[in-house]
């Protein structure tokens, strides 16, 4: 089980801040296109993702217990 944080607009389109998934020993690319099957509204492509808090790359594998955070580029001015 991972649990997924959602901030920004991505968790204005999935209505939820936080979600937890049966998924465990996939890559973080494989995440991305599994949230894009179940929220087709969203788009990851472009999206900073950190795995237990530290930056992780589409090639880091995501296991069991982990927390996964897609963080969408901010503006501002």
């Amino acid at each position: 089980m991972i649990n997924i944080l959602l901030f920004a607009h991505l968790q204005e389109m999935v209505g939820e801040s936080k979600l937890t998934l049966e998924l465990s020993d996939v890559t973080v690319a494989h995440l991305k296109e599994w949230m894009e099957e179940h929220y087709p509204q969203l788009s990851l492509q472009q999206i900073m993702t950190a795995v237990n808090e530290e930056f992780a790359t589409d090639t880091t594998i995501v296991k069991s217990g982990d927390t996964i955070a897609f963080i969408p580029p901010i503006s501002g001015g």
